[in-house]
């Protein structure tokens, strides 16, 4: 007997007894649209994070000086800076290139002195695509030119200090020499992003007037942060950068953020410990399903073989019923879960009651609208677990339709 008429017959086994495939397929469908949905969620959170970081940190993939991680001071710097962005920039995957010089600050007013995390920056160069905090100025505005003169605070630091627009605050530094140095800072804008670590403790300063001050050249930086279009894709592209920079270290964000790193890590376990739950009890209502049928239809089995199948042919029959059930389920999966996934892909899933305002992870602020939007690999691996855990589940079921003795099996009623 021919593969097309086996696929044929067990087209139409499957389809006897409508009832118990119908469970099995709801099963199917609806252990893959969890599957989805979570996966989405999270994959469409971790992303959101990801981005977040970079543009609160040092970008996807980060040129510094070697010493630089274990032991930050301004006095390790990336010179030649213009010439590691043009390399930078023809690299694949790369959106935007940009040189940054971060580090502590002592701020200090007539009323207060507080410690802050600083970061300067080209405003000519720079937006709050890639430097997020630009875009939760609540007072003032942001510089116009890495010349300009002046400071942006955090609104709880502002709040700390004693001081509003337009008022001066006295910043201590390091410089590259290791010399405590001071400058002199006008008020120009108040940032309130609801993140409590960045508004307590957040300073923006223009790069070319602090470099003034710290006594660094027109292209020395402390770092120069790489943005990418996709945030997949930071190891490709810093071991590419790694081959053409050797006297700098090129980090990716895991490196330079490793507790989002380690939560995301730990996060994603849970997640394929979930999804293979999901799998294990897909595949155990699928075998039921097989193995109930097989036992059902011994005797046809062994009527079959009387009239000339081989066990190899019965073992495809039962094979071909595993993959039409799988087949069937996903797309029994798919009709099920277009909806829900429309719906969260685009109005969200609100857990503003579960996340309060400012909530941070790893320094990262929680946002409390989630949204569904699963990479098309994930969907696929899904996919693809469906088709495995259903053939794998049919595979002893198989064997049992192929062992079958004809004539013990034909006395059955």
């Amino acid at each position: 007997m021919l593969g097309p008429k086996l696929a044929q017959m067990a087209w139409r086994n499957i389809w006897r007894n409508r009832r118990r495939t119908g469970v099995t397929l709801a099963g199917i469908a609806f252990g893959v649209m969890l599957a989805v949905l979570f996966t989405g969620l999270a994959d469409n959170t971790y992303a959101k994070m990801i981005d977040l970081a970079a543009r609160v940190g040092s970008g996807h993939v980060t040129i510094q000086h070697p010493e630089y991680l274990d032991t930050p001071s301004l006095r390790r710097t990336v010179t030649d800076a213009a010439r590691y962005e043009t390399v930078a920039r023809e690299a694949k995957h790369v959106v935007r290139v940009t040189s940054r010089i971060s580090g502590q600050a002592m701020l200090a007013t007539a009323a207060n002195s507080y410690g802050a995390f600083f970061v300067a920056y080209d405003p000519s160069v720079e937006d709050s695509s890639t430097l997020s905090v630009l875009g939760s100025i609540a007072e003032g505005t942001a510089f116009e030119a890495a010349e300009d003169r002046g400071i942006v605070l955090g609104a709880i630091l502002a709040e700390n200090l004693h001081t509003r627009l337009g008022r001066k605050v006295v910043y201590t530094v390091t410089d590259k020499s290791g010399e405590i140095v001071s400058g002199l800072a006008r008020v120009v804008g108040i940032i309130k992003t609801g993140a409590a670590s960045a508004d307590a403790g957040l300073a923006l300063f223009p790069i070319s007037a602090l470099r003034g001050t710290l006594g660094y050249a027109a292209d020395e930086a402390t770092q120069i942060a790489i943005f990418l279009d996709d945030q997949r894709k930071g190891n490709e592209v810093a071991e590419r950068l790694s081959g053409e920079i050797h006297d700098q270290s090129v980090l990716t964000w895991k490196q330079t953020q490793p507790d989002l790193a380690a939560y995301i890590e730990i996060d994603s376990a849970g997640l394929v410990f979930f999804e293979v739950i999901i799998m294990v009890l897909v595949g155990a209502g699928i075998f039921n399903t097989l193995f109930v049928s097989v036992m059902e239809r011994l005797r046809e089995f062994g009527i079959l073989t009387a009239v000339g199948f081989s066990p190899a042919q019965l073992f495809r029959l039962v094979m071909w019923e595993s993959l039409f059930v799988s087949v069937t389920g996903l797309a029994a999966a798919a009709a099920v879960t277009v909806a829900p996934y429309y719906y969260l892909h685009t109005a969200g899933l609100d857990l503003s009651d579960v996340f309060a305002e400012g909530t941070e992870v790893s320094g990262i602020v929680v946002d409390p609208i989630m949204y569904v939007d699963i990479y098309p690999e994930k969907l696929l691996l899904i996919a693809a677990l469906v088709v495995v855990s259903t053939l794998l589940a049919g595979v002893y079921p198989a064997w049992r339709a192929g062992r079958v003795n004809p004539v013990e099996t034909i006395r059955l009623v």
